[in-house]
């Protein structure tokens, strides 16, 4: 199995480069039509969501959307694809940094009880912890 990284899921997702694209598109044809996956690292969705909130500035919904389609394709297997269902439904909720989300989401499906950080908007989420 071969694991693809952001770039790969920006081009599917926004075309920016026609010619990245089509690449893309022939690499998840070959992989159905081998029926193979492609492996998503849950890095790689934490990146895409930044990606495309910071130098894209595509809203909440889409992206939520975009996560919700590509975790449909069976040519894609993610990391933690339960996890990020939950995720989804629950970013669907609340108005939380969907990066914030996910690391929060990571580590409580790690065991962990919170995530400390410094960052006051995030602590206001239950798996946050303010550090004082």
């Amino acid at each position: 199995m071969k694991a693809i990284d952001t770039t790969i899921l920006i081009r599917f997702l926004t075309g920016d480069d026609q010619s990245q694209s089509e690449k893309v598109y022939a690499l998840f044809k070959k992989a159905e039509s081998e029926k193979t996956e492609l492996f998503v690292p849950l890095l790689i969705v934490l990146e895409m969501i930044w990606v495309l909130e910071s130098v894209y500035e595509v809203s909440r919904t889409e992206i939520l959307d975009a996560i919700s389609d590509l975790l449909l394709m069976p040519v894609l297997k993610f990391d933690q694809h339960v996890f990020l269902q939950k995720l989804i439904r629950s970013a669907q909720a609340n108005t939380f940094d969907l990066s914030d989300l996910l690391i929060a989401y990571a580590a409580n499906t790690s065991g962990c009880e919170k995530v400390v950080t410094f960052d006051k908007d995030a602590a206001k989420f239950n798996f946050f912890e303010l550090l004082r």
